[in-house]
């Protein structure tokens, strides 16, 4: 029987330093780095996204960054496995070793095939129909068809909860954690951050992005033809951001907004990893037996 591929998957909460921990073992274990990222892998969303710098990669390759464009595609889980086996075969195939990083749940679990992806096409005359409604009617609806996936979901994300009810209407409930057998040895690596330190984390990363000019660069994607729409429901950062600049949030606001929609965020993640017992956790600040269980996986 053919030995699986080996990859490390390193989760965590956002703001707990996912990318900065996937450079340091890819330096360490000659791999390279595969984001799983549901914004990141648009063209422009960079600074609010929390998109890794060209200096930040230190000369680490990096894969399913700027892959789609925000304007004119939607990224679903199901083209994110199929880049990231892609990806992961071609990493191998070099001698390297495949590191994924990131915060969506969803695309972590479909990789490792702990979740079934939905193979439900797009309806249109639902989704239309949908789109009048607003996003915590649309959250309600969702909440009573399917309970499960109303408890993890963003629930200001208008298309994430559209496709959500899009799947519900057409096989009846998102598909739950199975019994699939992975087709990779997988090293699932957890990133615990202790409260308070992720509330300083995360606003210290918040005022970080504003500096470096977060406000101008959702101007200039509004500018370049992304719509308030499309950029709302992007989720997180750029919903705010959409807010801000049509005049819905003062800078004040839009600020401390992000961060409690990231720590409410941080906190769906948690206790969706927390189901999932194949997860090794470790301190933020534990690299040295990061890397001793890397190592000795990895022999």
């Amino acid at each position: 029987m053919k030995t699986k591929d080996k990859i490390v998957v390193i989760v965590g909460q956002t703001a707990s330093g996912k990318s900065d921990l996937a450079v340091e073992l890819a330096l360490a274990f000659n791999g390279e780095v595969i984001s799983a990222d549901s914004r990141q892998v648009y063209k422009g969303l960079d600074i609010a996204s929390g998109k890794i710098t060209r200096a930040e990669m230190c000369g680490v390759p990096h894969h399913l960054l700027d892959v789609a464009n925000p304007k004119t595609e939607v990224f679903t889980v199901s083209d994110f496995v199929i880049l990231a086996d892609k990806a992961i075969h071609n990493i191998v195939a070099r001698g390297k070793v495949p590191i994924i990083a990131g915060g969506t749940m969803f695309y972590i679990d479909a990789l490792l095939r702990k979740s079934n992806i939905p193979k439900v096409p797009p309806n249109e005359t639902l989704r239309k129909e949908l789109e009048q409604k607003d996003t915590n009617t649309l959250f309600n609806l969702l909440a009573k068809k399917d309970k499960e996936r109303a408890r993890v979901i963003d629930k200001e994300n208008k298309r994430r909860l559209i496709r959500a009810l899009e799947i519900v209407a057409e096989v009846g409930t998102i598909p739950k954690e199975t019994k699939a057998t992975s087709p990779y040895d997988a090293l699932q690596i957890g990133i615990h951050v202790p409260r308070e330190e992720l509330v300083k984390r995360i606003h210290a990363r918040t005022t970080h992005r504003a500096i470096r000019g977060m406000l101008d660069e959702a101007r200039t994607l509004h500018k370049n033809g992304l719509s308030f729409e499309k950029m709302e429901n992007l989720g997180l950062e750029y919903r705010n951001l959409a807010y801000f600049l049509q005049g819905k949030l003062t800078e004040d606001k839009l600020l401390e907004q992000i961060e409690i929609n990231d720590r409410q965020y941080a906190r769906r993640q948690m206790k969706w990893w927390k189901r999932d017992k194949d997860i090794k956790w470790f301190e933020y600040d534990a690299l040295e037996s990061v890397q001793d269980a890397v190592k000795d996986f990895l022999e």
